[in-house]
Order: C-alpha cells, then sequence, then structure tokens
C-alpha cells in the first residue's frame, strides 16, 4: 500500500470524501461501484469494482472462442482494464489500463468499426503496438461496464461480420452479469 500523506474526518452520515487527485488518478467517477475491504489490523480499503472482472475464467474462455470464431485476436475489457486475451501474447494486454480513446469509445454505447486504412483505436496509452478494429460496449442497466474487442491493423478488413459477432458477445455479456 502506499501512503498519500491525505487525511480526511468522516462526517456525522459515515461519508468520506475521496480527492480529486485521486479519483482522477484511479478513474473513478461518480457513480462508480467501490468495493470495501478490511483488515484485523483496523485497515480499510476500496477497490474499485468491476462486474466483468468477476468473470474472469469465463470471460478468457469466451475471448478464446471469439478469437477462434472470427480467426483474429479478440479481447474483453471492463472499463479500466483487459480482462481477457486470446490470440496475441497475455503479458502484453491483460489486466493493463485502457487508453482514453477506448474509454470514450465504450462510453458512447455504439459499436466501432475502423474502415480499411483508416486509423484503429489504441487499446493501451502506453503501446500503440495493438489496435482495436471493432469494438462493442457492454452495456449492462444502462451503463458501460466493458467492451469486446477484435484486434486489427489499418490494412485488415474487418466488416459487418465481425462488428455483429462483437455486438453479439458484448450483448451476452451484459446478459450474463444480470
Amino acid at each position: 500500500m502506499k501512503a498519500t500523506g491525505i487525511v480526511r474526518r468522516i462526517d456525522d452520515l459515515g461519508r468520506i470524501v475521496i480527492p480529486k487527485e485521486i479519483r482522477r488518478t484511479m478513474r473513478i467517477h461518480e457513480g462508480d461501484p467501490l468495493e470495501i475491504f478490511t483488515e484485523s489490523n483496523g485497515t480499510v480499503i476500496f477497490k474499485k469494482y468491476s462486474p466483468i472482472g468477476e468473470l474472469g475464467e469465463f470471460a478468457s474462455q469466451y475471448a478464446e472462442s471469439l478469437s477462434k470464431t472470427a480467426g483474429i485476436p479478440a479481447c474483453i475489457t471492463d472499463k479500466d482494464n483487459v480482462i481477457a486475451v486470446s490470440g496475441v501474447p497475455k503479458k502484453e494486454l491483460r489486466e493493463k489500463k485502457v487508453s482514453g480513446d477506448l474509454e470514450r469509445v465504450m462510453a458512447s454505447k455504439t459499436v466501432f468499426v475502423a474502415n480499411p486504412g483508416d486509423k484503429t483505436i489504441r487499446i493501451l496509452d502506453e503501446n500503440d503496438q495493438y489496435g482495436a478494429g471493432v469494438v462493442a460496449p457492454i452495456v449492462f442497466d444502462g451503463d458501460s461496464i466493458g467492451s469486446v474487442i477484435f484486434l486489427a491493423d489499418s490494412s485488415s478488413k474487418l466488416g459487418e461480420l465481425e462488428s455483429k459477432l462483437a455486438e453479439t458477445a458484448a450483448g451476452f455479456l451484459g446478459k450474463t452479469i444480470e
């Protein structure tokens, strides 16, 4: 654990304010669910809750199935991190923070498909080796909670089939969360 040096008091209703700098750094937005952990020594830990992350092994198997069916690399993300990867080395993408561009596509709640020759969406900010040719946001209870992605480069030709496959997968995962 890393100390921040910030001290906050609990108000009379039992609330505590998470400082803006920490919310920005940790990508915590209004309405985001936080999971609370406690330890016997009095430590309280708040962790962003990820319903997609709870699917774990299922998400990995689903990404594997998508990749084999489409014949191209696939991954599944929650709002912040890559959860499952198939078709490329897992260590390069798995559990890494998603890019701001990908966050914006997820927030739009619409399927993104890169046209041949167009620039793909970077999956990670720090590594532009992998781009998303198709992004289908996973929507649960009206909120975007993640995405199903088919990886591509500018020469890849992804079309309606890949778009519909990703959209169907995203819809299925959204229903699975329910």
